[in-house]
């Protein structure tokens, strides 16, 4: 089990949903935390609330300068254990309703932000040999979906981030990890219009992805048996498996 007392993580998009929930968990353990997001009024809000120590430090993931900003307010990372990429906006539409302003922006936020912010974290915590980053995927990140056009690529790349991570890191002293989940009642969710199987509340998924936190797996895609079915999905042949979606 992970001691969590002292350590001092940074989580971005910490302000709603499962950031939030995951803060409160970590807080509770003993974790001091820096909360980021764009809205720093529900980051104040949501760090009076913690049991623990807890730094706000306002940050838009889609722009370079306010992250280098941020790390300089960190003192470039040199007291923070690691780091949680949480940050994530999403709107339903497939390739036949294309809205290419909401689209470039789920790329921006889902998939290039975490790329612009592991530009900055990465060479720190390789440099020191420490640290701990977990970036969050998604269920729908495993294959093409209908009706998810931008969102599910981005998802699936910021899996591929976290995989190559994990295959040039996983020999040193910085532990890469990724928690794919599936539906979570949150704000972006009750966009959908859909049913959603095994929708859960942000509390167990932040429980879950904690959990994962404090073990040495690299990958927890949950919730399970939804998990499996979704990944079954990668071994089935093309024909057959847009015959089942499309």
């Amino acid at each position: 089990m992970t001691d969590w007392t002292g350590k001092r993580y940074w989580l971005v998009g910490a302000s709603d949903g499962l950031g939030a929930a995951l803060a409160h968990k970590m807080s509770a353990a003993g974790a001091r935390l820096v909360l980021s997001a764009r809205s720093e009024d529900k980051m104040h809000d949501l760090a009076g609330k913690l049991p623990g120590e807890a730094q706000v430090v306002p940050m838009d993931v889609t722009d370079e300068s306010a992250i280098d900003a941020a790390v300089e307010t960190l003192d470039d990372l040199r007291d923070v254990d690691g780091v949680v990429y949480l940050a994530a906006v999403y709107w339903p539409f497939g390739a036949d309703e294309w809205d290419a302003e909401k689209a470039t922006l789920m790329a921006d936020v889902n998939f290039t932000g975490p790329m612009r912010l592991m530009g900055r974290v990465v060479p720190r915590f390789v440099a020191r040999d420490r640290g701990h980053i977990l970036l969050t995927g998604s269920l729908t990140g495993f294959r093409g979906l209908p009706n998810s056009v931008a969102y599910t690529a981005s998802k699936a790349g910021v899996m591929s981030i976290a995989e190559c991570m994990y295959c040039d890191l996983r020999r040193t002293g910085v532990k890469v990890q990724l928690a794919s989940p599936g539906f979570i009642r949150t704000q972006l969710t009750e966009k959908n219009d859909f049913k959603m199987p095994q929708r859960m509340e942000p509390e167990k998924a932040a429980e879950i992805v904690f959990r994962h936190m404090g073990t040495d797996r690299f990958h927890r895609a949950f919730p399970r048996p939804f998990s499996w079915l979704l990944r079954s999905t990668q071994f089935l042949p093309q024909s057959l498996y847009y015959r089942i979606v499309g």
